[in-house]
């Protein structure tokens, strides 16, 4: 099989296309053939080696895929051979990920794609859906589904990223009223193509006043990208008893919290990585998703707030500079025909 693999940390330089053999699955896994994948600012923090030494003599990165099933080890239930799956985790804890033609995960990672759903969408979900679904049920709300937030209202700092993208499609599909937090007329277009119901310009005037303008009573829960730089306007804008969120540290890697202003209003921190999140929580995490899915309500595409950029298995390194470089939308490596 033909799989991006790196194996050294560095620039995307690195990256080289080459021929392996074709994984077989163990007990409890299932063979995939890969049809897209999809690139996440981690596959490029980990090749730098901003995440820790490399785990295995050669990495093809990759946490999020979609594709077929084409084989199963003993006692791998649930899905079928030439079953429609999307995975998730594809590459942690094993040497191969998505950017590569086939990849083996345990069962449980790979989950059916809901007919009609695309190979697009599927390679889109993983790393930003499930992050997104573990932020939205940080709160109160344990599981996700129509009317499960109706009556909240929610904000979402960086409403045009992959991650806030996702957290506004299913916050919407449950109900909530959603504020984005946007830096340009062409991010509050894609932020509202989502289903933000308000976005506000962070770069322009008093953010905090618009917000409580739209919230008088403040946000039920945050979903927060960058918490050093925004812990003021966090406290300040959410409701009592609400909820911060917190998935990136874009902006700094320390934050400063006033501890009486905090706790009078019974506020609740939650920190989310994917990485660690426990199974039960995962496997919630992909149910709601496929209900969304089924429902029409998570979609990809410059319509649905998500452009789309493509790019072939043998110019993974450009998939990688095109995120790192903050590519707005979603970069798909397309590593076989459909």
């Amino acid at each position: 099989m033909r799989a991006a693999i790196y194996s050294e940390p560095g620039p995307s330089s690195v990256l080289r296309v080459v021929e392996r053999p074709v994984p077989e699955p163990g007990a409890g896994e299932v063979r995939v053939r890969v049809v897209r994948a999809g690139v996440n600012p981690t596959d490029w923090k980990f090749r730098q080696g901003a995440m820790g030494e490399l785990a295995f003599a050669e990495i093809a990165p990759g946490q999020d895929a979609s594709g077929v099933v084409d084989a199963r080890g003993e006692g791998a239930t649930g899905v079928a051979v030439g079953d429609r799956v999307w995975t998730y985790l594809t590459q942690h804890g094993r040497p191969y990920g998505s950017a590569s033609e086939y990849v083996v995960v345990p069962v449980a990672q790979a989950v059916p794609l809901p007919e009609g759903a695309s190979f697009d969408l599927g390679a889109s979900l993983g790393v930003p859906a499930i992050t997104a679904h573990r932020l939205l049920t940080s709160g109160p709300v344990s599981r996700l589904a129509p009317g499960a937030l109706a009556g909240r209202t929610i904000l979402v700092q960086g409403g045009a990223g992959a991650v806030g993208n996702a957290a506004i499609q299913l916050a919407v599909w449950a109900g909530a009223t959603v504020i984005a937090t946007i830096s340009s007329d062409e991010k509050a277009a894609l932020a509202r193509a989502a289903g933000a119901a308000h976005t506000v310009d962070y770069t322009t005037g008093d953010a905090a006043g618009q917000i409580r303008a739209i919230a008088p009573d403040g946000v039920d829960l945050i979903v927060e990208v960058a918490p050093a730089v925004n812990a003021e306007l966090d406290r300040e804008v959410a409701a009592l008893g609400g909820t911060i969120a917190v998935y990136a540290n874009n902006g700094g890697d320390e934050m400063t919290l006033s501890v009486r202003a905090t706790f009078s209003k019974n506020l609740r921190y939650q920190f989310v990585l994917l990485y660690t999140v426990d199974p039960d929580l995962l496997a919630a995490a992909t149910e709601d998703i496929t209900a969304a899915i089924a429902d029409g309500a998570l979609e990809v595409g410059e319509e649905h707030g998500v452009p789309l950029h493509r790019f072939p298995l043998e110019q993974t390194a450009a998939a990688h500079d095109a995120v790192e470089g903050g590519a707005i939308g979603k970069v798909l490596i397309e590593v076989a025909p459909e």
